[in-house]
């Protein structure tokens, strides 16, 4: 789900209030001009895309041409020729088309597979045959981004046919607008994730060893952790240390997850904490299965005494190794935090669990056995 902000119309002052707005609300790209280009990367790294004959991240054919249907629709062949020659010098190309009628539908689907985007425009966004552009891209490499003006428009775009469109194009001079447009796609972004007790059948002292504490760059909630497993299809929701202790104030960007060895999943793929650095990207999640995504800050790996929890789930037995200490928490079936120096036999907490198994952290459907 890309956020592309349309900022190619009007003399810098004119934009440049909406162009601060989206670096600050992490927008994917601009659109814009050559002019402007420059003057935006000063701001922040962001991606540009410009109006052809300029050049950006990515370069926007159509715009004067048939494709916007201020000449002929016959003008297409000698547009499609310049998407080509652009391709083979290496550029990610975008293609503008103003939706106009059917004949203008049918020429943005025959750009797929062609360009890296269609960018699809309307006077009325209403009467955009976004299910037929949609259905008739999926199938190829090129991405969709649909022309929008509020956030009620973005997400009706991003949830059309279910799959929706790739992206969107804001097109608005009110900040207001953008941060409520992306609101809208974080909240589309979220992940769910299955949750269920497990019940307790062994915790034992196994000495000392190296542990994993992942900083993120974000704040968590009571509620919130991380799926942290000795096995790769079964993990336990490891709690961030959002709460304080008699020994410690809370560090909310914090989980302290666990041995080295240990699988952390990130989406549908797991990653060894061994493996994690500054600028790597993690799953939160919440007690009720909401996930996210957000940027590890900092690891830090430390010999620590270690603590192993089994548990079994459907005659499962799943298992983990944690620091032993009173702020590593687990989550119980209720929600609630609670501390593995509490934990004991029979207590049920929240996991997830997974019939694959995982090769180089992907899912395979083949025998493996981890003990």
């Amino acid at each position: 789900m890309e956020v592309w902000i349309k900022a190619d119309e009007g003399e810098w002052e004119d934009v440049k209030p909406i162009v601060v707005k989206a670096l600050e609300s992490g927008v994917d790209c601009i659109l814009t001009t050559a002019e402007h280009s420059p003057k935006i990367k000063e701001l922040g790294a962001i991606k540009t895309a410009v109006h052809y004959p300029g050049e950006g991240d990515v370069v926007v054919v159509g715009k004067g041409t048939s494709f916007d249907g201020t000449k002929p629709i016959e003008e297409k062949e000698e547009v499609i020729k310049l998407i080509n020659s652009l391709k083979k010098k290496g550029y990610e190309v975008g293609a503008f088309v103003v939706i106009r009628g059917k004949e203008y539908e049918m020429l943005a689907s025959e750009l797929g597979g062609i360009c890296d985007y269609v960018i699809v425009v309307s006077t009325d966004w209403k009467i955009i045959p976004l299910e037929n552009l949609i259905a008739a891209l999926q199938p190829t490499h090129t991405k969709l981004i649909a022309s929008v003006s509020s956030a009620e428009e973005a997400k009706l775009a991003f949830e059309t046919l279910e799959v929706g469109a790739d992206g969107v194009l804001l097109s608005t001079r009110d900040p207001n607008v953008v941060v409520d447009t992306m609101k809208v796609v974080e909240s589309l972004r979220e992940e769910r994730i299955e949750l269920v007790p497990a019940r307790i059948i062994n915790i034992e002292q196994v000495g000392m060893g190296d542990r994993v504490c992942i900083d993120t760059c974000a704040i968590m909630q009571v509620g919130e952790g991380m799926l942290i497993g000795s096995q790769a299809n079964g993990f336990f929701l490891v709690h961030s240390e959002s709460e304080d202790s008699p020994y410690v104030a809370a560090r909310p960007f914090r989980v302290n997850a666990g041995a080295v060895h240990a699988y952390i999943k990130v989406g549908d793929r797991t990653k060894y904490l061994a493996e994690l650095k500054s600028g790597d990207e993690v799953m939160v999640v919440s007690r009720d299965g909401k996930a996210r995504r957000e940027i590890v800050g900092r690891v830090k790996i430390e010999r620590r005494p270690l603590i192993l929890v089994e548990a079994e789930v459907g005659g499962r037995i799943i298992k983990t190794i944690l620091q032993n200490a009173e702020t590593i928490k687990l989550v119980s079936k209720d929600g609630n935090p609670v501390s593995v120096a509490s934990l004991k036999e029979g207590d049920e907490v929240l996991v997830h669990v997974e019939e694959v198994g995982r090769h180089f952290g992907m899912g395979v459907k083949e025998t493996i056995i981890e003990r």
